[in-house]
């Protein structure tokens, strides 16, 4: 069974509150009229006025009803029903409460003018008609139209006090919501760019890696379709499988590091990333097992760097030398680390195709220049006369490294 929502039932809350006080207001009112007919010593009034007065006290109660969604046409009512009532009905009965109840919703509902018109109207009125009366037939004294005027003064001022306090509490009622939904947005926010952060470091291990093993299996096969003797198809063939194996158990370490950080739900993430250029080494080494003429070249003097940036690093000329592997069909890559005192440049070129006219930024290209520019560095990527390279720069002051913006990166240039 579906639930009430919260609109309805504040609604609903507000109609048994309103029916409530309209109850309570009525039974008061007939109540202590009845027994102010009860003790009347004069005798019983004629029927007719009775009938009047009750019919008065009856809309003058039940008009209390509609008070919230009409309060000043309510207010209206209920005073010109106590007009009717006072001089028709031989009982004075405390028919003024209805009158007094509307003029207070009138106010708190944020009719203030409209209040203060009906508060001073009746004040008005009713001391015109008591100056106009003789010195002996006068039905309010001096003192009494006195605290009239201070029960219709406090009427307005405590229903506006309520009506000021009623908008300062939906307003801060609508800043919590909007700061809980702002909240909200943030964490999925925040979960959207973690996956994908996850999903780049995955793409990156897998696609070096996967590129590297098919490179490595393709090439053992193109050799032994050749018929070799067995004394060179055989070592051929372990060369291969030993740096299958060896490509294989790296990308399994690191992609288990990676998705290590889902499984620590409920622990701090690690703060040391998992590759940095200290592994550039590995890196070469893979490459050159699919034939690759690899090299690294520095230029400067190395210097440690804080871990997001040194993966960030390692990851482009990662995924540079995975472009070369699978699209390239270079010979040779030269990678080159130009250290300064203020930045780090890395440059991997090739001697191969390229790309047929400019390179279009694919998702790969794409990935490498954010991890660029999230340090206040950039990424260029293009044709050479002798083959394709890619030229990135790194700051390395320590306000630019922080924690890269995340992308889904694809498989290729």
């Amino acid at each position: 069974m579906a639930l009430p929502s919260p609109a309805r039932r504040s609604r609903a809350v507000a109609w048994a509150a309103g029916t409530g006080v309209t109850l309570a207001v009525g039974l008061f009112v007939v109540v202590w009229t009845v027994v102010a007919a009860l003790r009347a010593e004069d005798g019983s009034e004629p029927a007719a006025r009775t009938v009047i007065g009750w019919a008065l006290v009856a809309a003058s109660c039940g008009a209390l009803h509609f008070r919230h969604r009409r309060p000043v046409a309510v207010a209206v009512v209920t005073l010109l029903a106590c007009v009717a009532y006072y001089p028709v009905s031989e009982q004075d009965g405390p028919l003024m409460v209805t009158f007094a109840v509307a003029l207070y919703t009138t106010a708190a509902e944020g009719r203030f003018a409209a209040s203060v018109a009906l508060a001073a109207g009746t004040l008005l009125a009713v001391g015109l008609g008591e100056v106009r009366q003789a010195p002996g037939n006068r039905q309010i004294d001096d003192t009494s139209l006195v605290m009239l005027a201070g029960w219709l003064i406090s009427l307005v001022a405590v229903g506006r006090a309520q009506h000021t306090r009623g908008a300062y509490l939906h307003e801060a009622e609508q800043r919590a919501l909007a700061a809980e939904r702002e909240q909200e947005a943030r964490a999925r926010q925040s979960a959207t760019e973690e996956r994908l952060r996850i999903a780049r470091e995955v793409h990156d291990v897998l696609g070096h890696s996967l590129s590297l093993i098919n490179v490595q299996a393709g090439a053992v096969l193109h050799r032994l379709s050749k018929n070799p003797a067995p004394d060179v198809a055989l070592p051929a063939a372990r060369e291969a499988l030993e740096a299958v194996r060896a490509t294989s158990k790296d990308a399994l370490r690191e992609l288990r590091a990676t998705l290590g950080v889902l499984r620590q739900a409920d622990e701090a993430a690690p703060t040391a990333p998992a590759s940095g250029l200290d592994r550039l080494g590995e890196l070469v080494e893979r490459a050159r097992a699919t034939g690759l003429d690899a090299g690294v070249r520095t230029e400067g003097t190395p210097r440690p760097l804080p871990p997001p940036l040194d993966l960030a690093a390692y990851r482009i000329v990662q995924e540079s030398l995975t472009n070369v592997t699978r699209h390239a069909r270079a010979r040779t890559v030269l990678i080159t680390l130009t250290w300064t005192d203020d930045e780090l440049g890395l440059r991997v070129e090739d001697d191969g195709g390229g790309s047929p006219g400019e390179p279009a930024p694919g998702s790969g290209i794409q990935g490498m220049a954010e991890r660029a520019r999230a340090f206040g560095g950039d990424l260029t990527a293009r044709n050479t006369t002798d083959g394709f390279r890619v030229t990135a720069r790194l700051p390395l002051t320590p306000a630019r490294t922080t924690a890269p913006p995340t992308m889904p990166e694809g498989d290729q240039e």
